[in-house]
C-alpha cells in the first residue's frame, strides 16, 4: 500500500477513534473503531483512489456484482452493470469526473455480515467540466466471500 494510502487510513482510524457524540444518552462518548468499520472505510478509500486515477472499473468494484445491487441518485439503477453504465454516462471522461473526497465517514454495523455507512462527498473539477459538487450518501454494505461490498447506495 502507498505510503500517502497508508496515512490517509491511519488518518481515518485515528478520526474514528476521536470523541463523537452517538446521542444524547450517551454516557462514553470514545468510541474505538472495530475491524469491521475500518474494513468498510477501506472499501472507501480504494474507491476514492481508484476514481482520482480515473478508473470507473476499479471504482464499481467496491460495489456487489449483481442485479440486486440498487443505486439511487437521479434516477434507480439496478443491478451492478446499470451501476456501472450510469457511472460512464454521468462521467464519460477523467476531467468530468474530477477529484474525489469522501468525508465525516461514519459506519455503524448491523451485524457481523451488514453495515451502514453515511458520509458526504466532493468533487473538485473546473467550471467547464461541471465545476464542483458534492453531497451526502448512505451505503448499505454486505460482508461477501471477496470482502465488503455496497449494496444499496443513496447518493444526493
Amino acid at each position: 500500500m502507498p505510503i500517502r494510502s497508508s496515512l490517509r487510513l491511519a488518518a481515518l482510524g485515528i478520526t474514528l477513534l476521536a470523541p463523537i457524540t452517538l446521542c444524547a444518552q450517551e454516557t462514553n462518548p470514545l468510541h474505538t473503531a472495530s475491524r469491521q468499520e475500518l474494513d468498510v472505510i477501506k472499501v472507501l478509500l480504494v474507491q476514492e483512489a481508484a476514481w482520482n486515477r480515473g478508473d470507473l472499473p476499479a471504482f464499481a468494484s467496491g460495489y456487489k456484482d449483481s442485479p440486486d445491487t440498487l443505486f439511487v441518485t437521479h434516477q434507480i439503477s439496478r443491478g451492478y452493470a446499470g451501476l456501472l453504465d450510469q457511472y460512464k454516462r454521468d462521467y464519460p471522461n477523467r476531467a468530468v469526473m474530477g477529484t474525489l473526497t469522501f468525508s465525516e465517514l461514519e459506519v455503524h454495523t448491523l451485524d457481523e455480515n451488514f453495515a451502514v455507512c453515511i458520509g458526504k462527498y466532493h468533487l473538485d473539477r473546473a467550471k467547464k467540466d461541471g465545476g464542483n459538487a458534492g453531497g451526502i450518501f448512505s451505503l448499505i454494505f454486505e460482508k461477501t466471500d471477496t470482502g465488503w461490498k455496497i449494496i444499496i447506495d443513496h447518493t444526493t
